[in-house]
């Protein structure tokens, strides 16, 4: 409450200042000054608005606050000990570990980072390309956007969280002898990826495992 008429106290003095500049000077450069009366009103004006409309300082400039709280934000906050900051670093160490190590064949790291049923299909392919003598190259350049696009919690306390990854690769797929039979190493793609991790609201460990991707 406090800070609330402190704002609405900056409010009044940059009104007055206003009110003073265009209409508050005589020829002679001797300001006329504003009654107690006419401050009483502007105060009480402002107060009405304020309780519609509630104003924030954000860099110095004086704003209504209009960001409401949408069913995504709603399912993060419902989330024990999430941070958003957090989360987003460890997606990007996580799809830049995945998608480089789906390149290579590591099997292993690619098992403790991903969810039974999606990494069944990716051992299968990396299965497939050792068979076939296909062997598989990704530059990983970097993030145009990392962004949180949707999340759920389902009827067993398991909550998704959806990203969208905006990235640039180089990817190549080489046979056997060693010639490129798709992509081009020397070309940069703009990968746009929508990966969803999960993770189990109860559970102690903190880690989130991926369970879906789509382009």
């Amino acid at each position: 409450m406090a800070f609330d008429i402190l704002i609405l106290i900056l409010v009044v003095v940059v009104i007055f200042q206003k009110l003073r500049s265009l209409l508050g000077t005589r020829p002679e450069n001797t300001a006329t000054p504003i009654s107690q009366e006419s401050a009483a009103k502007i105060f009480d004006i402002l107060m009405k608005e304020t309780m519609k409309k509630p104003v924030v300082v954000d860099g110095g400039e004086l704003k209504a606050e209009t960001k409401e709280t949408n069913e995504t934000e709603t399912v993060l906050q419902q989330i024990p000990n999430f941070n958003r900051t957090t989360f987003l670093s460890g997606a990007q160490r996580a799809f830049e570990m995945i998608v480089t190590s789906f390149a290579k064949g590591e099997i292993d790291i690619l098992k403790a980072l991903i969810g039974k049923t999606l990494f069944k299909k990716f051992e299968d392919i990396i299965n497939q390309r050792k068979e076939e003598g296909i062997t598989a190259e990704t530059d990983f350049v970097g993030f145009n956007s990392v962004e949180i696009v949707s999340a759920k919690i389902d009827k067993n306390n398991k909550a998704k969280i959806a990203v969208r990854f905006v990235s640039e690769q180089a990817n190549v797929l080489r046979n056997a002898e060693g010639n490129i039979i798709e992509g081009d190493e020397n070309f940069i793609q703009t990968i746009t990826d929508i990966w969803t991790f999960e993770r189990n609201i109860n559970s102690t460990t903190p880690n989130w495992m991926l369970v879906s991707t789509k382009k």
